[in-house]
């Protein structure tokens, strides 16, 4: 099957196929052309076959450390390497990291609790270069853990680097973050690509992403202390999906519209992936549906770690204020129609789509090759978005057992769909 239709725009001549695209501003600061690719509107449905490389974990391991809790991190290195988070309870119980080699069995095991540099508080997310260098996420450290390859502790990052971070595969110690961003004094959202080799942190803006108009009344609602109390969530807000390619560009979206856009690893938008599938107007029922929905985590919080009288009222202070904000809450007009961007280790991107809202099931995932071919699209039962990618085609899932224990499959993908 063909890619679509591709043709040559100005910067400033791209239509936005959706309300909310923000494109054209965006479009107006680039400098070079862009190729639009429009893909096929209709679906070719795939049923590939995996291969089966491994599974670990279970209520009943043959080895104490294949017995897992919780794992909120999993990723790769080049070596074919699987790098777990495993954590007892979320922020609050023990955290180690396991690497397990490309047959399956124990490679190293590190990390462990405590105050001091190396030692694990609230650690929260991990990040894997292709070297099997860790980097882990502290928030009652306010930074970074480095680890080398095999677990030796090397250095504290004292600084946020952003809400999500991509590990490049271009043989240094650089990341991609997107984060929200005034690097111009504007509204806006920011991708950067900061380098990691050391304890000094450098950093450059890759690409600012349009923002929606959600963020700016925040802000504008952070500088009225009385408006704190009744500040609203916003539902159904678009978000920054991005994934780094392997040529350290990024492939990100930042619209409710199916617009993927890729860029050089300098920074500016070379290319742009779309397909004529519309956002879903936002109806009174989906409204009330989300509502509820959020205020029902509102009623039933989760609560780990202390239960002191000072953290019980602490959570009973979040917690109202949390309830007031969703019953104010305010609603974007559509649902994205992208829920996920992820890219492969070969440059295929994967891409999810949104379920409608109340779906038990995920959305589907678009298969598009490194080209921009429109491979196909992956049904829910046939195959979901994996946990974690690989080299070589490796890719991870992680599903709970009878038990409710994290069984973790590693599968090798057909080279069509890498």
């Amino acid at each position: 099957m063909t890619a679509g239709t591709r043709r040559r725009v100005g910067a400033g001549l791209a239509a936005a196929p959706a309300a909310v695209l923000a494109a054209v501003g965006f479009y107006a600061q680039a400098a070079v052309a862009q190729e639009v690719v429009d893909l096929p509107s209709e679906d070719r449905l795939l049923s590939p076959d995996l291969e089966l490389v491994y599974s670990i974990g279970s209520a009943a391991p043959q080895a104490a450390w294949a017995e897992f809790s919780s794992i909120p991190s999993l990723w790769f290195d080049g070596s074919g390497n699987l790098h777990l988070m495993d954590q007892t309870a979320p922020l609050s119980g023990r955290t180690r990291i396991v690497v397990v080699d490309p047959t399956g069995r124990l490679a190293t095991e590190f990390g462990r609790d405590g105050d001091g540099p190396g030692e694990f508080r609230a650690p929260r997310q991990m990040y894997v270069w292709a070297d099997g260098s860790t980097l882990v996420q502290d928030i009652m450290h306010m930074g970074y853990h480095v680890f080398a390859p095999g677990g030796e502790f090397e250095h504290m990052l004292g600084m946020e680097l952003g809400s999500d971070l991509r590990p490049e595969r271009t043989g240094i110690r650089s990341a991609v973050g997107g984060a929200r961003d005034r690097p111009t004094g504007e509204e806006g959202r920011a991708i950067r690509r900061f380098d990691l080799s050391s304890g000094e942190v450098s950093e450059q803006p890759l690409v600012e992403a349009w923002a929606p108009r959600a963020l700016e009344e925040r802000d504008h609602e952070a500088d009225d202390p009385e408006a704190m109390g009744s500040r609203p969530e916003w539902g159904f807000e678009p978000g920054l999906l991005f994934d780094v390619l392997p040529s350290g560009g990024v492939a990100f979206s930042d619209s409710s519209a199916y617009e993927i856009k890729l860029t050089d690893p300098s920074g500016p938008v070379s290319r742009i992936l779309r397909r004529p599938i519309r956002p879903l107007p936002v109806t009174e029922s989906m409204r009330r549906e989300e509502r509820e929905r959020r205020l029902e985590r509102v009623r039933n919080p989760i609560m780990t770690g202390s239960r002191s009288p000072e953290a019980m009222a602490a959570m009973d202070f979040l917690t109202g204020g949390r309830r007031q904000a969703v019953e104010n809450m305010r609603f974007h007009p559509e649902v994205p129609v992208l829920a996920a961007v992820r890219t492969t280790w070969d440059g295929a991107l994967w891409i999810q789509r949104s379920a409608e809202p109340g779906a038990e099931e995920p959305g589907p995932v678009d298969v598009l090759a490194p080209d921009g071919r429109y491979v196909g699209t992956l049904a829910p039962d046939v195959l979901r978005m994996p946990r974690a990618f690989g080299p070589g085609g490796l890719v991870a899932f992680v599903e709970p057992d009878e038990f409710d224990v994290p069984v973790i499959t590693v599968r090798r993908l057909p080279p069509e769909i890498r």
